[in-house]
């Protein structure tokens, strides 16, 4: 007896792209300049570690900071720091 498997249409207006970009809010008022400082370097961080994550780099070892710092530039944000790219490694070791 063969089995048959319903298909389903997708809902109208549904998203057709895996990753559409979000839409960014404003900080909260109020923090202290510390607290903006490493929020804004968790967030670069974690964007050149998707960057070099995508183009093949899966082990800390071979993310130097010559190499973060290229893919920086090839993404087209400025160039990290040294505790950056120290962030950009640890996120890479710890999401293996």
């Amino acid at each position: 007896m063969a089995v048959s498997r319903l298909m389903r249409k997708p809902a109208q207006g549904a998203h057709t792209t895996p990753s559409a970009p979000l839409t960014k809010k404003p900080l909260p008022a109020g923090q202290p300049r510390e607290w903006y400082v490493t929020h804004n370097r968790r967030l670069k961080a974690m964007r050149l570690a998707i960057a070099l994550l995508d183009s093949g780099v899966y082990h800390p070892s071979t993310a130097d900071n010559a190499r973060i710092r290229s893919t920086a530039d090839h993404i087209g944000i400025h160039p990290p720091s040294d505790t950056t790219c120290r962030m950009v490694r640890a996120l890479i070791r710890y999401g293996r």
